[in-house]
């Protein structure tokens, strides 16, 4: 490509517009949710979702892998007071309605003004909340929608600094499989090649690892049906996601807001890569202290 035929954008207000309305902009994100850049493996789970307490939701999102899930709200124009409102009061209903999923909240926005933006920052810190400014631009006659993420995640520290409800293995083994329990056996024993004394410590929404009563997270668990979500705790790196998919393994999105690389595992993987698991879970273990 040559400087000569780089072309100037066009951008284009959808607020008002006679075809690109609000109800255009929904039906066009879900057939394409993957334009939000959320997720590699964005579902849709609903539209216009009614809630309970009134109102409807405009989109439902839901990874695949992780199972979190996406309350998204659209607006036209600058993002104003009530949609902000709005966008917290559908996250805090379905996080209340479906407390095993982890939820995000998600205002979409062609506009977020820098008055607005302090204000959601200050939500940001205690609420999951993301803002995503879309803008509609014509290039040579084409339209094309460009969604660029203003505010994201903001880390809140890790679960061990949390209060987390402890359960025991039955509740694991109900809510995922047995098969899934034991493989996480495994796994745990693995670990103790590098570290004696790790047993299990089955937490509601993970199972981490513990050490005379102390939390040693570096590696954590998700039991599933017919798999288990390990996510090892390790800065991301491109030769380390270069290793991890050489491997063979199933790498699923990195987790940026706790630091953790996600890998999906089932028995053979454990037989098949054991060596490059126990040296994933000795890096993770280095970066403890």
């Amino acid at each position: 490509m040559t400087v000569s035929e780089i072309v100037t954008p066009k951008f284009i207000s959808m607020k008002g517009h006679p075809e690109l309305h609000e109800k255009w902009l929904q039906n066009h994100l879900t057939e394409h949710p993957e334009l939000l850049q959320l997720g590699p493996e964005l579902e849709v789970l609903k539209t216009e979702h009614r809630q309970p307490t009134g109102g409807r939701l405009d989109l439902l999102l839901q990874d695949a892998e992780s199972e979190t899930r996406y309350e998204v709200e659209i607006q036209l124009g600058a993002v104003d007071e009530s949609h902000i409102i709005r966008t917290i009061e559908y996250w805090d209903v379905e996080r209340r309605r479906f407390p095993r999923h982890e939820h995000i909240a998600v205002i979409v926005a062609e506009d977020v003004t820098s008055r607005f933006l302090n204000v959601i920052s200050l939500f940001n810190r205690t609420i999951p909340l993301i803002a995503i400014q879309l803008k509609a631009v014509e290039v040579n006659g084409s339209l094309t929608l460009v969604a660029t993420r203003v505010i994201d995640l903001m880390p809140l520290g890790t679960e061990e600094d949390e209060t987390q409800e402890t359960t025991n293995r039955a509740y694991w083994e109900r809510k995922a499989s047995p098969e899934s329990l034991r493989l996480v056996d495994n796994m745990v024993k693995l670990i103790r090649n590098i570290h004696p004394g790790i047993e299990p410590k089955y937490n509601k929404n993970y199972i981490g690892l513990l050490v005379g009563g102390n939390a040693k997270n570096f590696v954590e668990f998700v039991p599933k049906k017919n798999h288990v979500i390990a996510r090892f705790r390790l800065p991301q790196d491109e030769t380390q996601s270069g290793e991890i998919e050489d491997a063979g393994l199933v790498m699923l999105s990195y987790d940026k807001n706790f630091g953790r690389y996600k890998v999906r595992l089932v028995q053979q993987d454990l037989e098949a890569h054991r060596d490059f698991l126990l040296e994933l879970a000795r890096k993770a273990r280095q970066m403890l202290g």
